[in-house]
Formats: C-alpha cells, sequence, structure tokens
C-alpha cells in the first residue's frame, strides 16, 4: 500500500463495520469527523488519537498539536493527554529527556494535563514514532461536528495552506530545498511556520465558537486543503463552490511548492481552520478572528450534495483535485 491514509472506500467499508451498542457514544469513528463524542451528562467527553510518522524533529510538541487541534475542531477544549512512544536502538537518553520535554512543554502551553502513556525501545524503527491521544471536554449542546456544515453556509479558512508541509521540509529537507532554487531566508521563515504563524487552531476555534454561530469545524492535515474540504462535503452529504482567488498561500509555502512541483491544494496543512457557518454570521467571524490578530477569509460556499466539490478558477467550475495520498508522501517516496 501507497504511504499515508488508507483508502478512503477501504475505510469507509471497515468504519461500516463497527457496532456500536453503547447510548453513551453520542459520536463514533465515521470518515470526516476526527474525533469521538462520548455522553457525561452535563458535558461530553471529546477523544481523539493520532500519531506523528512524516516528521522526525520536535514531535514532542507536534504531537500534541495535532491532537489537540481535532478536539478544538468538537468544539471542545482539550485537558488531559496520552503519549506511546515507540524509540529506535540508536536513541539515547539526552534524545529521549528533550522529547519528554517537548512533550510537557506542549502540555503547558495549551493548558493540557499529562496523564499517562508508554515507552519503550523497539526493534526494526529507523525513527521514533510517536501516538498521542488527547481528551477535552464541552457542555452538551455545544458541541461541533464536521457533518454540521450546511447548504447555503459560507467557508472561512485561517492563517494560509499547506503551512504544515512546508514547514515540516523545511526543517527535514533544506538541502534539497535550495538545490531547487528556495532561498535560505524564506527557508528560515517557512520553518518557523510551526509556531508563527502556528500549527495549532485551538485558539482559532475558541474564537470562532465564541464569535459566531458555527455549523462545522474541521482541521485540514494528510490531503491537505482538498481533501479536508472533499471530507466536510462528505461527512455533512452537502457540496461546495470554492474560489481559487480567495485561497490563501503564502509566499514561502508558493516558492516550496513550485520548486518542488507539489501541489499546495494537496500538502499538510494543519493551521488552516476551515469553518462552516451562516453567510450572515460571517462578518462577525472575520472581525472577531482579525481582531486577535488571526487572518482569516472567506473561499466559497456550501452547495446541494449533488454538485460535488467545485473549484472557480479563470477558466470557470472544475472538480477540486484529488489526492490518493499527501504530496508530501508522494514526494518523500519519490
Amino acid at each position: 500500500m501507497k504511504l499515508g491514509k488508507l483508502p478512503p472506500e477501504l475505510l469507509e467499508k471497515l468504519l461500516g463495520q463497527v457496532d456500536i451498542r453503547d447510548p453513551r457514544v453520542l459520536l463514533g469513528p465515521r470518515i470526516g469527523e476526527d474525533a469521538a463524542l462520548i455522553d457525561y451528562g452535563e458535558r461530553i467527553l471529546v477523544a481523539k488519537t493520532d500519531p506523528i510518522t512524516f516528521a522526525t524533529d520536535l514531535i514532542g510538541w507536534y504531537v500534541v498539536q495535532v491532537n489537540a487541534n481535532d478536539v478544538a475542531c468538537a468544539g471542545a477544549q482539550p485537558r488531559w493527554f496520552m503519549a506511546t512512544l515507540l524509540l529506535p536502538q540508536a536513541y539515547t537518553a539526552a534524545e529521549v529527556t528533550d522529547l519528554f520535554r517537548q512533550l510537557t512543554d506542549a502540555c503547558s502551553s495549551l493548558g493540557v494535563t499529562l496523564v499517562g502513556g508508554h515507552s519503550e525501545v523497539t526493534r526494526g524503527l529507523e525513527q521514533p514514532i510517536i501516538v498521542g491521544c488527547m481528551l477535552g471536554e464541552v457542555e452538551k449542546g455545544k458541541e461541533v461536528n464536521t457533518s454540521g456544515a450546511r447548504e447555503g453556509d459560507s467557508i472561512v479558512v485561517t492563517k494560509g495552506i499547506s503551512l504544515e508541509g512546508c514547514a515540516l521540509l523545511a526543517r527535514e529537507r533544506p538541502q534539497e530545498l535550495r538545490a531547487a532554487g528556495v532561498d535560505q531566508p524564506s527557508i528560515e521563515r517557512a520553518a518557523e511556520f510551526l509556531f508563527t504563524p502556528g500549527i495549532s487552531v485551538v485558539r482559532d476555534a475558541r474564537i470562532a465558537c465564541s464569535a459566531a454561530e458555527v455549523h462545522s469545524l474541521h482541521d485540514p492535515t494528510e490531503g491537505g486543503l482538498a481533501t479536508g474540504l472533499q471530507e466536510v462535503a462528505k461527512a455533512a452529504q452537502v457540496g461546495m463552490v470554492i474560489e481559487e482567488k480567495s485561497i490563501p498561500i503564502v509566499p514561502e509555502c508558493r516558492a516550496i511548492c513550485d520548486a518542488l512541483g507539489l501541489n499546495p491544494l494537496g500538502l499538510l496543512a494543519s493551521g488552516c481552520l476551515v469553518i462552516a457557518l451562516p453567510r450572515q454570521e460571517t462578518p462577525k467571524l472575520l472581525s472577531a478572528l482579525t481582531g486577535e490578530g488571526i487572518r482569516a477569509w472567506e473561499i466559497g460556499e456550501v452547495t446541494e450534495a449533488g454538485r460535488g466539490v467545485l473549484l472557480r478558477d479563470r477558466q470557470g467550475l472544475k472538480p477540486m483535485p484529488t489526492f490518493e495520498r499527501d504530496e508530501l508522501a508522494r514526494y518523500l517516496e519519490a
């Protein structure tokens, strides 16, 4: 099989075999939904697990962020974190100590408590792998599902697309970027995208839920913005029309993608929160985000399901590109 996520049709078939009999499970595994919801009386427990497999730099910090993002996209506050650390035999005590510090620093920055996990040195690994599990909570009635997008909604995104993928390339493959013609200052700025504007959407989601009536939140990761939009559309059984000219791509990401022959629409995109909300709420949302220093753009609208996800460019409407795997995985495998 190819690197990256399982093929959607296979995953959908597997998830269709899951028999949930516990009535307290409000939301189980579904395509497009990245966290489970469990009834805890007046509050809902939100549970998420995600690994870090592409990155080798700052993976302890990284695994906390990506798991917290999906909990925040359920409208919840991330609270408790567990981590499973699988380490190669070549790893040193100093490296393990640094990795653990990354975990605790990242948790502290988000107000999250590290409550447990597991660690071991594992045969056959060339690089460390961390699997995280984030738990959070939200008041009942205030939870947000990816499937909540409705026909007529506006689609807003924050920060910009492909930030995560470009940051990883700048950190992991700077020499290849230089050889491809990307200048050193651009590489250095891209490497800092993990922090500025940042791949966390916890704050973005909190502001959005406080400022406006939000129908859907989604954190596009593997497969980039294009795959994230497809996931929202499938979960909500809607279509979309996206304006290509409105999609924010920062200059450094454009330079890196052009140099390596990558499509930014299909490149790892954590940090770009996708928000679906009533059109009349959009000015209020944009104002709130901008007021907190988070750039945001309206990029399209939700339409009826039969139209699919469409991209409007200079030539008119066409189907949104699809990606069997993330552009980063394609590049690394090549």
